[in-house]
């Protein structure tokens, strides 16, 4: 087990039973809407930081079973229900097992705090080198983290729960005992109703969308799949050029794209487009692919779920279609299904805190998708969406698609084996 523990205090989201102090402003069924967006929201941050820095995650319910959690938030967290008492008692128990079970820190969260991100944790985390207990205080008074680097019962004795004097009172107590805790930053938490106006701010500023599209020379094809991208109003088109001299920069220009310079090579640009972004869901495009008309809303849909790390669209390729082309798209289709791991030009899409603790795209001068993606796999499932994009056949027609299918088996073949291909060895 990992020394480092992070436990997430949740509830199932049963209407009636759930943020129950919001359902007299918005109505059960929306009040435990919320609680299910927040704990996945939060529990998404606690697997970037999981695959980052190798924490280990533990779910701590009230409502349901382990069963209808696990099914909701998929097989990855450790699910362990909170037990009897009020909350202090539940606190103190779940530090104790985690101490009893070899950890040697340990930091408990709500998913009450939409604004707690990856930097934060890792903070909290950081601090418990030099100090026993860390807290992150609430605007209201409370705190949406304890850490601890031991057991301290009496930390969660005789507090005033749901008191704006919750982080006072544990402060003395600390105190008391011989400790200075450590704070980090103040946040906002959503409990009541006049904490939704920035919950709403902030679910709408994570749903937006940064396209990042690597260019060298795309100008035949730029205009067309600008267009197509631009159809969707994603939050921005970020172009990641390495080096064009034809028309591919008026052409981004033009279209309101921001451009951003790099070095050559597609993993290298798309890092650096990735750098430059603002959204939260990052969607990478090859210039000579057509995304689904839907990919905004098909992009944010899958990867809402925290079981899913990253996804893809279907390929296909678009007229004039070579010969053969059928038959690459249905073993395309078949090997999606069975195994999906996804190439480039299948339009790769995941957030960016999962990006960012993955390490990026490795700077290869090719198969950057296909080591991005394997690595990915083995934090969370990646999964095909059933629309398509249209990818150029340009390539295909070239060497003709039998041949160039081949060959690209034969280079995957390689990697399997431990051979990195040059990159006189690219055909696509």
């Amino acid at each position: 087990m990992p020394r480092e523990r992070l436990i997430l205090f949740t509830r199932y989201p049963v209407a009636g039973k759930a943020k129950t102090r919001l359902i007299p402003a918005i109505g059960a069924e929306a009040a435990a809407d919320t609680q299910r967006e927040l704990t996945e929201l939060t529990l998404h941050r606690a697997k970037a930081l999981a695959i980052a820095r190798g924490v280990g995650i533990e779910v701590s319910y009230e409502g349901g079973d382990a069963k209808l959690m696990r099914d909701w938030l998929g097989p990855m967290p450790r699910y362990t229900p909170q037990g009897e008492g009020d909350l202090g008692q539940r606190l103190a128990r779940a530090v104790r097992d985690a101490f009893d079970n070899a950890a040697e820190s340990v930091v408990i969260i709500g998913a009450d705090c939409p604004r707690l991100d990856v930097h934060t944790l890792q903070n909290a985390f950081d601090a418990l080198r030099g100090n026993d207990v860390v807290f992150g205080p609430a605007q209201d008074g409370g705190y949406y983290l304890v850490g601890l680097r031991k057991p301290m019962p009496a930390l969660f004795q005789g507090i005033p729960w749901s008191t704006s004097s919750v982080l006072a009172e544990s402060l003395n107590v600390a105190r008391a005992g011989g400790q200075e805790p450590t704070l980090l930053t103040t946040l906002p938490d959503v409990d009541e109703p006049a904490d939704l106006a920035d919950w709403q701010i902030l679910k709408s500023d994570l749903q937006r969308i940064s396209v990042i599209v690597p260019t060298l020379n795309e100008a035949a094809h730029l205009p067309e799949t600008l267009r197509h991208v631009a159809d969707a109003e994603p939050h921005e088109i970020i172009i990641a050029d390495g080096g064009s001299t034809d028309a591919s920069l008026e052409i981004a220009t033009e279209a309101g794209a921001r451009i951003v310079h790099s070095e050559r090579g597609r993993g290298v640009q798309m890092n650096a487009g990735a750098s430059a972004a603002n959204g939260e869901l990052l969607f990478f495009l090859h210039a000579d692919t057509l995304p689904p008309p839907d990919y905004a809303d098909a992009i944010r849909e899958t990867l809402s779920s925290p079981q899913n790390i990253a996804g893809a669209f279907h390929f296909s390729l678009r007229d004039p279609r070579p010969a053969g082309a059928a038959i690459i798209e249905k073993f395309t289709a078949w090997r999606s299904k069975w195994r999906p791991l996804p190439y480039g030009d299948q339009g790769i899409f995941i957030r960016r805190s999962a990006f960012e603790a993955l390490g990026q795209f490795p700077k290869w001068p090719m198969l950057e998708d296909i080591e991005f993606i394997r690595h990915a796999r083995r934090y969370g499932r990646v999964v095909i969406h059933p629309a398509a994009v249209q990818t150029s056949a340009r390539r295909w027609k070239q060497h003709g698609a039998i041949r160039t299918f081949l060959r690209h088996q034969m280079i995957l073949l390689g990697y399997y084996a431990g051979v990195l291909p040059s990159r006189e060895d690219r055909v696509r």
